[in-house]
């Protein structure tokens, strides 16, 4: 989850929407169109997806404060780091590493799995100093101990040589690795998916291509109450964008040059459906299914009910500093269908999307629970361009359906789940918020990783405090006095 700002489109983009929808072609700079223009142009079309909308958003501000969605303050002189997260470096010496994105090894259901009387969570992490030092790291604990201090480092998953040894064409060109999701099979063994992240070298024409990714994570346990990365296997590349219709591929992003942008397609979630496995993930909408571009501005379907509001926001859109960035906005969470051998098996069309609004919603997760589909995603203010959101507002946003295809609808009317507005310099400032549904229970563990990244010499970014989110159909509620432990990832209610 580094590398955000490098994208494109503005121009030929704005030219190949406009020509998909049938409409005329009016450089991005060409602001101060009328209302009543702007009226004639409108058109409505969903296709068949449903939308984060500009109206959602602002009303969502007005639930900023509210003690339900808030996330709970921490004390930061209690914030420990990841002791266990040191690495060493070529030269010998010991690097103390920050922490970030990490996500627990899961059963199919979304709880958390036990192995071998161990819980596991895959994590980034990386030298602070070194901005591109990212790649996934494996830590665990015996089953039971909340401490912060029971996590061990088993050391990174992959060895140098694994993306070569992969006879992969993407991931020879492996930078980094990137977030994604793990799952516990019932063969017992250990299914890691991530994103491959390639390099960004314009005169080679590489734009930091992003790949979702699969191997076995083979694991024994040694003496001394201690588990070991015993290599990788079938480790391939699963999608990587196809041919932009469903989904944009990082060279439709990049045709045009304009690196203002911000293209996705990183952080798969693995879920079973009726049998079937598919990854949900982060991307942006492909031609076919709303691209971006001016003429993705009179498409009343990306701002909610009604005339009147689309006139009046379209109005304040098209006179704000903003108009550039919705114009490029066409955020999407994703979703394949794979086969048993986890290649690829059926491109589907996105579950949810947010043009006009943001490029970047990150790290969907998403369960059953009581008959219905739960989907969370993370986003930045910083990425927004709806007025009332700052550039210090963290979101988790949350939809339910029931069914996995949609439509998806805003939890607590807006999305709005989690809000936190803190300075990014705080020690206990936190992002990447993760829900976990509980084995016979109704609470929900939410995790996430707190302190940016190199911002202290002495705290590094760590396992934050848990806390516990209460969920009921279309509602949900930060549980009061629910805190839990650094890292925790399981509640027992029987003792609490």
């Amino acid at each position: 989850m580094n590398f955000r700002n490098f994208a494109s489109k503005a121009t030929v983009a704005s030219l190949s929407a406009a020509i998909l929808l049938g409409g005329s072609f009016t450089p991005a700079s060409a602001k101060g169109k009328g209302v009543d223009e702007a009226q004639a142009k409108s058109y409505k079309e969903t296709y068949g997806t449903s939308q984060i909308t500009r109206e959602a958003m602002k009303n969502m501000v007005n639930q900023h404060g509210d003690k339900r969605y808030t996330v709970p303050g921490f004390d930061e002189s209690t914030i420990k780091n990841v002791e266990s997260a040191v690495k060493t470096d070529k030269n010998g010496n010991k690097i103390k590493m920050d922490v970030w994105d990490t996500w627990p090894l899961q059963n199919a259901d979304g709880t958390v799995a036990e192995y071998n009387g161990y819980h596991i969570v895959f994590g980034l992490a990386g030298d602070p100093k070194n901005p591109n030092d990212t790649f996934i790291y494996m830590f665990y604990k015996k089953a039971g101990d909340n401490s912060v201090d029971a996590w061990k480092n088993a050391g990174r998953v992959f060895d140098d040589n694994d993306k070569y040894e992969a006879n992969d064409e993407h991931l020879k060109g492996q930078i980094e690795e990137w977030s994604g999701s793990a799952l516990f099979t019932d063969d017992g063994e250990i299914r890691l998916f991530y994103t491959n992240r390639g390099d960004f070298n314009e005169s080679q024409k590489l734009f930091g291509k992003q790949t979702l990714t699969t191997a076995q994570v083979n694991v024994s346990e040694q003496q001394e109450n201690t588990l070991k990365v015993d290599g990788v296997e079938d480790h391939k590349s699963i999608y990587e964008g196809g041919d932009s219709k469903t989904y944009e591929s990082v060279n439709k992003a990049f045709e045009d040059r304009n690196f203002m942008n911000n293209h996705t397609l990183r952080d798969p979630h693995y879920i079973e459906d009726k049998g079937r496995k598919y990854l949900v993930f982060e991307a942006n909408t492909g031609t076919e299914y709303g691209y971006s571009g001016e003429e993705s501005l009179y498409n009343r379907a990306y701002y909610g009910n009604g005339m009147k509001f689309f006139r009046d926001e379209f109005k304040n859109l098209d006179n704000s500093d903003k108009k550039d960035e919705a114009e490029l906005a066409n955020g999407a969470i994703g979703i394949v269908e794979i086969n048993d051998d986890y290649t690829l098996k059926n491109e589907m069309k996105p579950l949810i999307v947010s043009n006009t609004v943001t490029d970047e919603i990150e790290r969907p997760n998403i369960f059953k629970k009581d008959g219905k589909f739960y989907l969370f995603t993370s986003t930045r203010g910083s990425k927004m361009t709806t007025d009332g959101v700052d550039d210090k507002d963290i979101y988790m946003l949350g939809y339910v359906s029931n069914s996995l295809t949609g439509p998806y609808k805003p939890m607590n009317n807006t999305g709005i789940v989690l809000h936190q507005d803190l300075d990014p310099n705080d020690v206990t400032w936190t992002y990447a918020h993760y829900v976990i549904p509980q084995k016979d229970s109704d609470k929900f563990v939410v995790t996430s990783y707190m302190t940016n990244r190199g911002f202290f010499e002495d705290k590094k970014s760590t396992f934050a405090p848990s806390f516990l989110l209460d969920m009921k159909g279309n509602k949900s509620s930060v549980v009061q006095n629910g805190t839990l432990e650094q890292g925790q990832i399981t509640y027992d209610e029987k003792k609490k």
